[in-house]
């Protein structure tokens, strides 16, 4: 695959990037940084986890970014009776071939949307972790690649609602960030009932991109450079939370490594071709606060997760004094941004 490398071909790509942006902010009003950070997971090869309560538009959110690219997209209902064979598919002896042949579940898909997510047993969210980490399926044995681009975006509602399943921790591991839309504000509220009072936003909703096309994004965001002392901030912010005295767990590696691959998309996104700190201190957020556990003392004090990484970023001092980091401010006041 071509790698793009140069700041005109990565201009174009990102043209296309803000072609879905716009398609999905057509239909959710008002919910720009939402659709954004949406947008930023699906190029830096990551998993969304939606939470919110009902009815603000999480699954609408997953539907439109899915109808924007045309790329095969599954939907999956998570009940309480949802099977894990339902999602990764089952192998079923053939009478007249007289061997198994195996049928493809729900997860065979560019985009796969799961609905209500902790609404299934642990058994059948644990039938995740493969396909999220590896983007393969292994049932009785064999080994089953899965398509490329491949995307996870679930939505569930908080835990304390009725009948449902919290995702353990190394289920939301998996996934590269989470975000919450929230409810919109009155001017949106209104401009939602004018638009789509009378039919449904998804219905006119057509494909802005292609497959391909978001291949050759993803291929344009790993070509993003980062810097030594950006990738050192990333990784003095993940470490902070491992030894924080509010947490009684933190980050892993695997979350340092996305919070730096998040950053390559946010840059892209912006039309520049390395990151800076801002990146990753705009993404800290979203990428490692659902990963993280506070202590029951924390909880009596009413700090959450969010709470903690808030006073991470502002207490870890920015690179700004660094070789590296001087190197990056030279090519934004070179390039005018």
């Amino acid at each position: 695959m071509t790698t793009y490398d140069t700041r005109e071909n990565l201009s174009d790509l990102t043209a296309t990037a803000d072609g879905v942006r716009r398609s999905v902010e057509s239909v959710i009003e008002g919910k720009p940084e939402a659709v954004r950070l949406a947008l930023t997971v699906l190029l830096a090869e990551g998993h969304l986890l939606i939470e919110d309560v009902p009815g603000v538009g999480k699954t609408m959110l997953a539907k439109a970014l899915a109808r924007s690219v045309d790329c095969s997209v599954r939907r999956i209902q998570f009940t309480p009776d949802l099977l894990p064979s339902d999602i990764t598919g089952v192998s079923v002896y053939d009478q007249d071939r007289r061997e198994f042949e195996f049928k493809p579940g729900a997860i065979f898909a560019q985009v796969v949307i799961g609905d209500e997510i902790n609404r299934a047993s642990p058994k059948t969210q644990s039938a995740l972790l493969e396909s999220m980490e590896e983007r393969q399926v292994t049932v009785d044995g064999h080994t089953y690649p899965l398509p490329a681009p491949f995307m996870v975006v679930a939505t569930q509602n908080p835990v304390e609602m009725e009948g449902t399943y919290p995702l353990p921790e190394a289920q939301r591991d998996r996934f590269m960030a989470r975000l919450s839309i929230g409810y919109p504000s009155t001017a949106a509220e209104l401009e939602m009932l004018n638009v789509h009072g009378g039919t449904s936003p998804l219905e006119d909703l057509r494909p802005v991109a292609h497959a391909d096309d978001v291949a050759k994004l993803i291929e344009a965001v790993r070509g993003v450079h980062v810097s030594d002392a950006v990738k050192r901030y990333a990784v003095e912010l993940v470490s902070a939370t491992r030894n924080h005295p509010e947490l009684r767990l933190g980050a892993s590696p695997r979350a340092t490594l996305q919070l730096l691959r998040a950053a390559r998309a946010a840059a892209a996104l912006a039309g520049r071709d390395f990151t800076l700190p801002d990146d990753v201190q705009f993404l800290a957020l979203p990428v490692l606060a659902h990963r993280l556990l506070p202590t029951p003392q924390a909880q009596l004090n009413r700090r959450t997760a969010e709470h903690v990484v808030y006073d991470i970023v502002q207490r870890t001092p920015l690179p700004d004094a660094t070789p590296g980091w001087g190197g990056a401010q030279a090519q934004v006041q070179a390039r005018g941004y």
